[in-house]
């Protein structure tokens, strides 16, 4: 019987270490870069002037610790199918050649956003928000700390998402872990409290189908819009897009441009 459960264990916690090295990587990366190193050059970026407290930035990072131990678990399906030989995807998609592994990361990232604004949808339901969301809420004022600060029914709800799409599309795992450093970037950065995105000269976004993290703080600061994760696209379509979106983001680049301009014109007085 212990030999037969030493390779989950071993399973789960290689799992663990993983997503935690690579959650700590992004979340101290990002909050070093932009919060110190970067803090005095980036300030015109800065969404709000405010700061989290420390006492924040530790609560998030235990609870994405958590988080993570969450998603081992869930994984877990992903490798008793593989090793019982009921997911064959994976195998038969490596031999697949180089382009299908760039389609099949494409697919799932936009799949993974589909899942994610249709499941976060469905948590802000007051039935269900004090259960599955309100500990990520807590963040008001978000850091790049709170990239994994879920209740334990939300952490299963984001973890479920590779289990099934591995045994609905065959998919390699190199697209799998292409797919994983995607996401905690992105999410990392949604989180950071500085808007990196560029702006056109009209003050929108240079990519307008992409979300922004003007686009996620202002879900944090006022819950009920902007559910997208990666793309703007559904809450366009279902009409969930914060109405002040586009003026709150052209007013940060306006704040950065009018640095530049300011300097600019000191260099040449």
């Amino acid at each position: 019987m212990l030999d037969a459960l030493l390779p989950f264990a071993r399973s789960w916690l290689g799992g663990v270490q993983v997503d935690v090295t690579r959650y700590a990587t992004f979340a101290i990366g990002v909050w070093f870069v932009l919060w110190v190193v970067l803090a005095i050059p980036l300030a015109s970026r800065k969404i709000r002037e405010s700061r989290p407290p420390g006492r924040q930035l530790l609560i998030e990072f235990l609870t994405s610790i958590r988080s993570i131990m969450i998603f081992s678990t869930v994984g877990l399906l992903t490798f008793g199918l593989h090793r019982a030989g009921w997911l064959p995807g994976p195998d038969m998609a490596k031999t697949w050649g180089a382009a299908w592994l760039w389609t099949s990361i494409i697919l799932m990232i936009i799949a993974h956003d589909a899942w994610f604004y249709w499941t976060h949808r469905l948590i802000h339901d007051r039935r269900l928000f004090r259960t599955f969301h309100r500990r990520h809420h807590r963040s008001n004022n978000p850091s790049p700390f709170t990239a994994y600060s879920f209740d334990l029914g939300e952490a299963a709800i984001n973890a479920v998402f590779v289990p099934l799409w591995l045994i609905l599309v065959p998919t390699p795992w190199a697209a799998v872990g292409a797919f994983m450093l995607h996401q905690i970037v992105r999410n990392t950065i949604g989180h950071s409290g500085y808007e990196l995105f560029p702006a056109g000269k009209d003050g929108r976004p240079l990519i307008p189908w992409l979300t922004t993290v003007t686009h996620h703080d202002l879900h944090h600061a006022q819950a009920g819009w902007n559910y997208g994760l990666y793309f703007t696209w559904w809450d366009r379509l279902m009409s969930t897009e914060h109405p002040d979106y586009l003026k709150r983001f052209a007013a940060v680049a306006a704040r950065k441009d009018r640095t530049l301009d300011a300097t600019s014109s000191s260099s040449a007085a």
